[in-house]
């Protein structure tokens, strides 16, 4: 470790245990309200106990199953309850999918996420989903799916047939939360990723923000997160993309500071975790990019369109990470241990990233 980085280390971050679960509102609104550079300068010091700071993982994400949805959410164009212009499609063949996820490997992804626009799957889905996920494991991809609530036995299915992460976003608050759904309950949502963590699957659970709330909102959704028993393996941070014909569709830009506070607070309180830049990246500039990197940003969706709001184009990600000298995670590695070493990430040591 250089004597340069040691000094520089803050006694308040590293003389603490790191990985908790007992977070209040109180000490998140305390780590959101920090000056700016305090604020990053703790999260990249975490960031870099725990990852190499110059790898961001990449995956892609693709609508198996489009429109007509029951759900009431008021952010998302799928949904049968606003007229958003999206035509329903049904369940994908399995094989187109698997086309799909042929492509994303081509172009260097090492996840394929698959979503479906469903309350929850019925039986008569499963079987394909099933057999979707393992097509996508025998091409030496990992595996993700967001299909809505789950019960015990349909997450028990979903893990027996190999797949490793299960998408279920707790969106916000829970005081916030009755503001843009009310057909299922924060409760629901929970219990989905009790059942999914039981099965012994990963989860990716993370929020929206921009959607009107409070920064209060935004501490209470990591607070959340933070304090399950343990924490998701991949955290996405989606900034509203806003659709006409939906009831969020005027809701005004949130402060692009705010959003790099949302992604600081997040890696601090959860070091061990990936923290996903998701949907919204489409209007944000390469500064921005380059800023929620170094906040702690370690995983993105990479193609063309997240379900169905337009995603930068890849060639775009792969021309900024060159500048920035970022590297695409080659794979996904065990969890890195909630006891680190406290040696920090030498980048200048470690040499060119393996390809």
């Amino acid at each position: 470790m250089s004597s340069s980085i040691a000094a520089a280390r803050p006694d308040s971050v590293l003389s603490r245990d790191e990985i908790r679960h007992d977070w209040t509102v109180e000490e998140v609104e305390a780590l959101f309200s920090q000056p700016f550079n305090d604020l990053l300068f703790q999260a990249q010091t975490l960031h870099r106990r725990y990852f190499d700071p110059n790898q961001v993982q990449v995956s892609t994400l693709l609508s198996i199953k489009t429109g007509a949805c029951p759900e009431d959410c008021a952010y998302c164009p799928q949904s049968t309850r606003y007229d958003t212009g999206l035509e329903a499609e049904k369940l994908m063949e399995v094989e187109k999918v698997l086309e799909q996820a042929r492509a994303a490997r081509a172009s260097g992804a090492t996840r394929f996420c698959m979503g479906a626009a469903w309350r929850c799957p019925k039986p008569r889905d499963m079987p394909h989903v099933v057999a979707m996920v393992r097509g996508v494991k025998e091409l030496g991809l990992e595996s993700c799916m967001t299909l809505g609530m789950l019960t015990r036995d349909q997450a028990e299915e979903l893990a027996d047939a190999g797949l490793d992460y299960y998408n279920h976003n707790l969106d916000t608050s829970p005081e916030f939360y009755g503001d843009i759904i009310t057909t299922r309950t924060y409760r629901d949502r929970l219990e989905t990723l009790e059942h999914v963590r039981e099965t012994g699957m990963k989860i990716c659970s993370g929020g929206i923000v921009g959607m009107g709330e409070q920064q209060r909102d935004r501490a209470g959704l990591l607070q959340q997160l933070a304090n399950l028993p343990q924490h998701p393996e991949s955290v996405p941070i989606n900034m509203l993309v806003r659709v006409q014909g939906t009831p969020l569709q005027d809701e005004e830009d949130l402060d692009p500071f705010e959003f790099i506070r949302t992604i600081a607070v997040a890696r601090i309180m959860m070091p061990a975790s990936h923290v996903r830049l998701s949907a919204g990246r489409e209007e944000m500039n390469e500064q921005m990019h380059a800023l929620a990197y170094f906040a702690g940003a370690n995983s993105i969706f990479y193609g063309e369109k997240l379900l169905t709001t337009p995603n930068p184009r890849s060639n775009a990600d792969m021309a900024l990470f060159d500048r920035l000298g970022i590297q695409p995670e080659q794979r996904e590695v065990e969890r890195p241990p909630e006891t680190p070493s406290a040696q920090f990430y030498n980048a200048a040591a470690a040499g060119t990233p393996a390809t």
